[in-house]
């Protein structure tokens, strides 16, 4: 599109709304058509939304848009009298000094945005470590139902942590892609089986989880061993994400439950780091994939500062909802996100506007055609439909975080959750992919689904990656509330899986967050038409039944779905 070519906030409000279905059809299922699908994205990834920034010109235009088509719809406001949720943002802008490291007879200096990337969530001017003890503790992980510590008691309190990204399944399982890495035993005894279910990532692989337990823990510090396999990522995106301002929640303490310097080192970096203790990385990252692994005091003091410049800038989640005839306390929630990255007017070439079409403007179009969908039905559905389009995905799944921590609608009264993030514009598919199968019961709806459409359910091609973590719903899985997020399958009936990779990996090398992910009459929408009327399908069952799902026995958040509905009366 062209470049920022913008006459003002009135061409955001001037644009005309798409009109709800003026006739209930035989089958809700009717309402959604490619054409309105597609009218939803052309507005949405409009240059007139700037690319759908939280706090922005495009944001104001974007929660408009999204609650004046729920309204014609007949849905109502979801929060309480309000059709959006408060989401408090706050950004950092970090400026590290090097983080030194004393205690083997030298000093060792890491240089920030090239052998380190540090960074904190704490709401303060300025943080830092002092001589501050450093602990190598594997893979960071305490899991009790797996019978899995890899702390072992030790008081980390003021201390920093040395982590392993990704699980300790992970490097007897997947060869490495890039960087230094991990390499089985040589000989000898093979490693007992490990708990964590082979190649793909558990929960406790996420980098998210691990600055959370060292935080829990009291750590003063936490640094994640960068490597490219077990990241699912290059060096350059840790440094291109976790540099230059970033946001998060803001809690009540400045979130000072934060450890005080969060961040990452290279792998060479560590390695240098572990030999100055007189230790080998290698050998420590075979010994952390047994559940016997200690941790390891180096005897080495860490020592960095942040200075931060921060700025306050609240963002909106949208929140509509078709009540429910007989049993309207009990919801069926689907999501999306509706935020995107904005503008930058330092990008390369003559268009600066990351329009986000397919990432995530499909994903709001599908939530509109489904809640046209469900909004058609005559009576309505048993159970209550909530529609709720989040903010900062981009930014750390922050508006799914917020909504999560503070529900509209209590998460133990929550049926189940169906998210969808970008959608299928390549075509009808065989398959469906589902992100993380194995995890929930409803899948088993999902099957069903997918069976009546003459498709089967498939895995994803990299579970090791961990994408299930890394989308709106993980958010709500913490909470107990069984998710499911599923996709247009690899498998094109026009060109098989071979031409199904080929589109997805040109897509994720040519447009994936950059100004050329626009939309196209080109697109080929019989297979996003195709996924709606599964996701309705699963919707509507679990909306008429009476049914609880729950994740299967073993998944690590049964737990907290067992003990919210327990709770119930």
């Amino acid at each position: 599109m062209r470049t920022r070519s913008l006459p003002g906030i009135a061409l955001g409000i001037a644009i005309t709304l798409l009109p709800a279905c003026a006739r209930p059809p035989t089958d809700p299922a009717d309402v959604m058509t490619g054409e309105s699908f597609a009218g939803h994205v052309r507005v949405l990834s409009s240059d007139a939304f700037e690319g759908r920034a939280p706090a922005s010109v495009g944001e104001a235009r974007t929660v408009r848009y999204l609650t004046e088509q729920f309204a014609a719809l007949g849905l109502r406001p979801g929060n309480g009298n309000s059709w959006t949720q408060d989401v408090p943002l706050v950004g950092i802008t970090g400026t590290p000094t090097a983080l030194t490291v004393a205690g083997s007879g030298e000093t060792l200096r890491f240089e920030p945005g090239v052998d380190a990337v540090l960074f904190t969530k704490r709401v303060q001017e300025q943080v830092a470590l002092e001589q501050s003890e450093l602990v190598f503790v594997g893979y960071g992980v305490s899991a009790p139902e797996l019978d899995w510590d890899d702390f072992k008691g030790l008081d980390v309190r003021g201390k920093t942590l040395l982590m392993l990204v990704n699980d300790p399944d992970f490097a007897a399982s997947v060869p490495p892609t890039g960087g230094a890495a991990s390499v089985p035993p040589q000989g000898g005894a093979a490693l007992a089986p490990s708990p964590f279910g082979g190649k793909r990532m558990t929960y406790y692989g996420r980098w998210t989880y691990k600055y959370e337990e060292a935080a829990r823990r009291g750590a003063a510090g936490v640094l994640l061993v960068h490597e490219d396999a077990a990241a699912g990522y290059g060096w350059g995106v840790v440094t291109g994400s976790w540099t230059g301002e970033q946001f998060d929640l803001e809690s009540r303490d400045g979130n000072a439950g934060r450890a005080a310097v969060e961040g990452w080192l290279t792998h060479g970096a560590a390695t240098q780091l572990l030999a100055a203790a007189g230790q080998d990385l290698a050998a420590l990252e075979i010994a952390a994939r047994s559940a016997s692994f200690q941790p390891v005091v180096l005897g080495l003091k860490a020592s960095t500062a942040i200075a931060n410049t921060i700025r306050r800038q609240p963002s909106r989640n949208v929140v509509a909802l078709l009540p429910g005839a007989e049993h309207p306390e009990e919801v069926v929630l689907f999501m999306a996100h509706w935020d995107h990255l904005g503008v930058d007017p330092a990008h390369p070439g003559d268009d600066d506007i990351f329009n986000g079409a397919v990432d995530n403007a499909t994903g709001c179009a599908a939530l509109l055609e489904l809640a046209a969908a469900f909004a058609a039905m005559d009576p309505r559905p048993a159970r209550s439909i909530a529609f709720v389009a989040v903010t900062a995905e981009e930014s750390g799944l922050l508006g799914s975080k917020h909504y999560a921590e503070h529900p509209v609608f209590p998460l133990a009264q929550t049926v189940g959750a169906i998210n969808i993030d970008s959608m299928n514009i390549d075509g009808r598919t065989h398959d469906v992919v589902v992100i993380g199968r194995g995890a929930s019961q409803l899948e088993a709806l999902l099957e069903r689904a997918a069976t009546a459409q003459g498709r089967v359910l498939s895995d994803e091609d990299s579970p090791e990656k961990g994408y299930f973590y890394r989308s709106d719903h993980f958010n709500l899985a913490k909470g107990g509330v069984p998710v499911l997020y599923a996709e247009g399958g690899i498998d094109l009936i026009a060109g098989g899986a071979v031409a199904g990779r080929a589109t997805s990996e040109r897509y994720r090398t040519h447009d994936y967050h950059k100004p050329s992910d626009e939309y196209s009459a080109s697109w080929k929408l019989d297979g996003a038409l195709e996924d709606m009327r599964l996701y309705f399908a699963v919707g509507l069952e679990l909306a008429m039944g009476d049914a609880w799902p729950n994740w299967h026995a073993g998944n690590e958040f049964r737990a907290a779905r067992d003990a919210s509905r327990s709770a119930q009366p």
